[in-house]
């Protein structure tokens, strides 16, 4: 397995205006972000990234997660109108990435408007259904059919999504025609296409899709009675799949564009550098993921109960992942909790500074016999299993105790789901640390250090839109090396 080289993109640099750059795109759960790579020197020249505030409301007893597409475009929008116009002109390949699982419809050739100049909005399309949706209950799920993959299907995710509008609201997906992720649809719009392609990455998502054959579970979703003209069409993670059809915030019409990724994926190809480097990512979720050998196959059905799952990466080859629902936002969740019952109190006082006050009383406490089970999420291989406070005594009710514990808690599940012997079995050696929880919180880094008694390094973060972008510059230097491979 090839592993892509770091020793310079972290750089900022500023290159002659001619020379050719390649614009990487995350549309995150909570934020977008555009970066831009010189090709020559392959470091990231410009950055800029917005907060989506795209989360609509829970619809009443079915414990929906969606998000408004427009708010999302909107984002988009203006973040590639923070980077200089004069280097955009010079974007000889645009890459996008994005949230993994979720489901957007919308209709073929007219998902979209492009009348207000270099840009589009979105047309006709559905709300986006997140993977933190939470509408498909575990009854709901067994009672869909089996699918021939490795990988199971959890409420959240594409198929079953769409699984559960065929029930109970069929005539929602009469409007539509075409599906894909939030990525999938930015893709098909940028280049005119009137159906959707995706890769393996988020095709896998989505479930019922098997990785081995790179082919979606068709006879078995036909027998269900599933609208298989919804499934997009699968291309190799990495490709090209057209051209911008129109001009695009300076970026020229004619631009190559590639096939959408996952996030996870790109958040590990930008900071992962060989075979003995494990990556943990600790941001709105968490999750902990090392490469496997490049002869390694999945097994051929799901594992249930099994806390770690492959996930397909490139050139055919796995990661094994350890993906945790439960991570940053159970911080959020205790921060929002507090700051609420301050204000029934009569005292208001703001999120960000509660956050940081605890995080102090966190750093005075160095440790905590208070145990914190923080799965109030559950998880996609328990999801029945919620959150736990133990041992409680009266000498450890501290704001100090509790969020030490709860930072001890958020780390000791992840690595309850892929211990340290299976890291040192597989000859991980270095964690690489990163997202926003960790890079904002002392606490939960020391956690970390004395949970993995290996070398921890930081700063080499992981970011979606700095791996998509590298992705595209590694295949476009190994075409030239090698011209008659196929992109």
């Amino acid at each position: 397995m090839a592993f892509p080289s770091h020793d310079v993109h972290r750089r900022l640099a500023e290159p002659a205006i001619m020379s050719n750059f390649f614009l990487g795109i995350d549309l995150g759960t909570t934020s977008v972000k555009a970066v831009l790579l010189a090709a020559d020197t392959k470091t990231v020249v410009v950055g800029h990234s917005e907060p989506t505030a795209a989360d609509l409301s829970d619809v009443a007893g079915i414990k929906a997660k969606e998000q408004d597409p427009n708010l999302i475009i909107n984002a988009v929008n203006r973040c590639l109108d923070q980077l200089p116009r004069d280097k955009l002109q010079h974007v000889c390949r645009v890459g996008l990435t994005g949230q993994m699982h979720g489901v957007l419809f919308w209709r073929a050739n007219s998902g979209c408007d492009w009348s207000d100049g270099d840009f589009f909005t979105p047309r006709d399309t559905s709300q986006l259904v997140t993977w933190q949706d939470g509408r498909c209950s575990s009854d709901f799920l067994s009672s869909l059919p089996k699918p021939e993959c490795h990988l199971g299907v959890s409420t959240g995710f594409g198929c079953a999504t769409i699984f559960w509008y065929m029930k109970h609201r069929p005539k929602f997906l009469e409007d539509f025609n075409v599906a894909g992720t939030i990525q999938d649809y930015v893709v098909s719009m940028l280049c005119g296409l009137d159906s959707c392609v995706m890769t393996p990455q988020n095709a896998a998502s989505w479930g019922f899709f098997n990785t081995a054959t790179n082919q979606w579970n068709e006879n078995i979703l036909k027998a269900a009675g599933f609208p298989i003209h919804l499934l997009p069409r699968c291309v190799p993670s990495g490709g090209l799949v057209g051209q911008t059809c129109s001009a695009w915030h300076g970026v020229p019409a004619g631009t190559h564009v590639g096939a959408a990724l996952g996030d996870f994926q790109c958040s590990v190809y930008s900071c992962m550098t060989g075979p003995a480097d494990g990556v943990l990512n600790i941001s709105t979720s968490a999750q902990l993921t090392f490469a496997m050998p490049a002869d390694f196959t999945p097994p051929d059905s799901p594992q249930l109960e099994s806390s770690i799952s492959y996930f397909p990466y490139f050139n055919s080859s796995y990661l094994a992942v350890a993906a945790s629902l439960n991570g940053g936002n159970v911080l959020a969740t205790f921060v929002e909790t507090l700051t609420a019952w301050m204000k029934e109190l009569g005292v208001e006082l703001s999120d960000s500074c509660m956050y940081e006050k605890l995080i102090g009383c966190g750093l005075n406490q160095e440790t905590s016999d208070l145990m914190v089970r923080p799965t109030i999420l559950g998880e996609r291989h328990n999801p029945l299993c919620l959150g736990q406070v133990t041992n409680i005594s009266a000498s450890n009710l501290s704001l100090g105790h509790l969020f030490r514990a709860l930072c001890h808690g958020v780390v000791g599940n992840i690595t309850s789901m892929m211990p340290l012997e299976l890291l040192k079995q597989a000859g991980i050696r270095r964690i690489m640390a990163s997202g926003s929880a960790l890079t904002r919180n002392e606490v939960l880094r020391q956690e970390v250090e004395r949970a993995f008694p290996l070398q921890v390094v930081y700063g080499q973060n992981a970011d979606s839109a700095v791996g998509v972008a590298m992705v595209l510059c590694d295949q476009l230097n190994n075409l030239q090396e090698n011209p008659g491979m196929l992109t």
